[in-house]
């Protein structure tokens, strides 16, 4: 295992690069950022003074030139994942990047072509599979603690929709929003899914529809071994922010709730209450955004595979068509009508 601190490159200063930038400065002294890139060059010099980059450019190619980067968090827009992983691996740079990989399989297939080629490293970034929650619920299903699984159920419910021009550009429900619980589905049953059939509607907001996405959906997976699981997605809950997992065994169930930011409960003679959960992604994953990317640099320093892989990537894609598919058809898709493509 290498002792000396890995130099990592950030392209895109946006809510989400500035996350990793201060993981990278505060929390994870094996690594530092050694340069930052965005096209907004003002939005990157803000995270670079607050975490110490030396760096600072607007485009991405200096990061890519540099020699002594080793690896790059890919932190843009999904429409330049793709291309950015292809020059990335070029370079000869391990690489971290945002999910989806792309909207296209064809894409997809393209970029992880090109990191087999370099023998470089890729991980995605599907954050929750490092929720400790979440992680406690695929141990009682792995260590046989609940027995056989029969039934999977996955609640995500953001607290308020995208605006109508973010859903235009973003892949839609299936590929932005979904695709986490689609990973997150294999991960906790531990096996691949072989049919889709999704219900959904235009429920919440009438421009979503506009755009040609729906908002509300219940999407049904049978998986191979026989598991079947649900996953009740909508762009709005009033309550805030619903993220909760049950799955059924055959010797007992497990379940995780939502994070609160206090567990104080208020008792009166009318009510008993607590506060509301936490109220969005960025507050409630604050802990897995920090594990992912502590993995990804051990993975690096230790030489070892990824936790989570450019196939995982490709499959949650898949998953995704699969499933706008059957809403679009109004029948049950299977798996195996998609073309695989790439792995890796």
């Amino acid at each position: 295992m290498s002792t000396r601190q890995l130099n990592v490159g950030i392209i895109g200063a946006g809510r989400i690069g500035k996350v990793h930038a201060e993981t990278l400065a505060f929390r994870l002294p094996e690594a530092r950022t050694a340069a930052i890139a965005d096209v907004n060059r003002e939005a990157a010099q803000a995270v670079a003074a607050r975490c110490g980059i030396p760096t600072v450019s607007g485009s991405s190619d200096e990061i890519l030139a540099n020699r002594e980067i080793e690896a790059v968090l890919i932190c843009s827009s999904t429409n330049t994942h793709a291309d950015l992983i292809v020059q990335a691996a070029q370079a000869g740079k391990h690489i971290f990047c945002e999910k989806p990989i792309a909207h296209s399989v064809a894409e997809i297939d393209r970029a992880l072509a090109a990191v087999a080629r370099a023998g470089v490293k890729l991980q995605i970034g599907f954050n929750r599979r490092f929720d400790a929650n979440f992680a406690r619920v695929r141990q009682a299903v792995t260590s046989g603690e609940i027995g056989t699984p029969r039934l999977m159920h996955i609640i995500s419910r953001d607290p308020a929709p995208p605006p109508p021009a973010y859903v235009r550009v973003s892949g839609g429900m299936f590929l932005d929003m979904t695709i986490h619980d689609f990973d997150m589905a294999r991960f906790l049953i531990g096996d691949e899914v072989e049919e889709i059939y999704t219900a959904g509607g235009v429920m919440v907001d009438p421009e979503i529809g506009a755009a040609g996405d729906l908002d509300t959906a219940v999407i049904t997976l049978r998986f191979r071994n026989g598991v079947i699981g649900t996953i009740d997605n909508c762009r709005q809950a009033a309550y805030g922010y619903d993220q909760r997992v049950e799955i059924l065994g055959s010797k007992g169930s497990i379940a995780t709730g939502n994070n609160y930011p206090n567990q104080a409960v208020v008792s009166t003679g009318q009510e008993v209450r607590k506060d509301l959960p936490l109220n969005f992604f960025m507050e409630r994953y604050t802990e897995s955004f920090a594990s992912e990317i502590r993995e990804f640099v051990a993975a690096i320093r230790e030489d070892r595979p990824t936790p989570v892989t450019g196939n995982d990537g490709l499959v949650a894609v898949l998953m995704g068509i699969a499933a706008r598919r059957s809403y679009d058809e109004r029948r049950a898709v299977r798996m195996d009508e998609l073309a695989v493509g790439a792995a890796g």
